[in-house]
């Protein structure tokens, strides 16, 4: 089995080593947490995990993207699927992971130096 995106123009992007996950719809706002986390040999559940995030990024950048969010779960050579769960408002998962990454952010964010450049704060 393989995965494909394939453009209206007939052009495809194959899911592999160099493209390990394809992305339909909004793009901009979450697509940099998967760029930079996501690599071929992610863990599955940790490739979850990081789409999750990605969604509430973009959900939080877009009003036109919201809950629900529909997923499915399909290893290779299985007929059935592993995961198949719809994300409502108000799930106490999804809830916490929003809160633990931007909880993250705040603390990446300020455990960076300050820019060299410009005045020194008071």
């Amino acid at each position: 089995m393989e995965l494909y995106l394939v453009y209206s123009a007939g052009n495809f992007i194959r899911c592999g080593p160099d493209a390990p996950f394809l992305q339909i719809g909004e793009r901009k706002y979450g697509k940099p947490i998967l760029d930079r986390a996501v690599r071929y040999n992610t863990d599955l559940y940790e490739a979850l995990k990081i789409s999750l995030t990605s969604m509430d990024s973009t959900m939080r950048s877009n009003i036109g993207v919201a809950l629900p969010i529909n997923l499915a779960i399909a290893r290779r050579d299985a007929f059935a699927f592993e995961v198949l769960h719809r994300i409502e408002p108000g799930e106490p998962y999804f809830h916490d992971l929003i809160e633990r990454w931007s909880a993250a952010l705040r603390a990446a964010h300020k455990s960076i130096p300050r820019p060299p450049y410009g005045q020194e704060p008071p």
